[in-house]
């Protein structure tokens, strides 16, 4: 099972949890888990509607618990693949449950928006905490490239062009990290951004050589839509 980018232990270790000679599994955490999965993978692929259904399902099997803070996590797993795809936007359905979210969930919400403080630095996904403390941006570039979990990798590269902290080497990085998941959107996004800045410093065959390359990803789906 694909390592989830949030702390979501409840969901996440549902799958092992009912292999193990333990309580069974509620219901609920194996269906939440299966459908975060699907609506991760069919945003990052550009399946919309796909994705909508998904995330519904999820977050109603959470809410048939009740708990707040489960419905908050999963509102921000949502929020960060679009990150990760360069969508920023604000996270419209954590801020409704800011009030009943836990601090590392909070803290987390900042860093998606680019806002993190070096007191929540240790509040955040292990994953990101080295990206999130590093000084220079080619420190930072470095230690995205070190995360292994694609998604992660791509959110943490997500923050750091949000911030502004994007160098050549990061956006080398998310573009071989989205290519070799075969993550359509993501991909697209940050072929873009190379070409822009291609297109910027002037090297046209650069900029054409990108524009092929998205021209082929594009066709090979549906068209992207937000």
């Amino acid at each position: 099972m694909r390592k989830i980018n949030l702390a979501l232990n409840a969901l996440a270790m549902a799958a092992l949890a009912a292999c193990s000679s333990g309580p069974p599994v509620p219901d609920w955490k194996m269906n939440a888990q299966s459908s975060i999965e699907r609506f991760e993978a069919a945003y990052l692929n550009g399946s919309v509607l796909v994705e909508q259904t998904e995330f519904q399902r999820a977050r109603d099997q959470v809410g048939a618990t009740g708990k707040i803070d489960l419905i908050a996590r999963v509102e921000l797993l949502r929020c960060a693949t679009r990150v990760a795809s360069l969508v920023f936007e604000q996270c419209a359905g954590f801020d409704a449950l800011r009030a009943d979210a836990t601090p590392a969930d909070r803290a987390y919400a900042n860093y998606l928006a680019g806002k993190v403080q070096a007191a929540d630095i240790a509040l955040l996904p292990e994953a990101q905490r080295a990206v999130a403390g590093a000084g220079a941006d080619t420190a930072a570039a470095s230690a995205v490239a070190a995360i292994t979990d694609p998604l992660s990798q791509l959110v943490a590269a997500g923050v750091l062009l949000r911030s502004g902290r994007a160098t050549p080497a990061l956006l080398e990085t998310a573009v071989a990290t989205a290519s070799d998941q075969g993550w359509r959107r993501p991909l697209l996004a940050w072929l873009g951004v190379q070409r822009l800045r291609a297109e910027q410093a002037g090297d046209a065959p650069e900029a054409e050589r990108l524009r092929r390359r998205m021209d082929i990803v594009e066709k090979s789906g549906k068209p992207l839509s937000s």
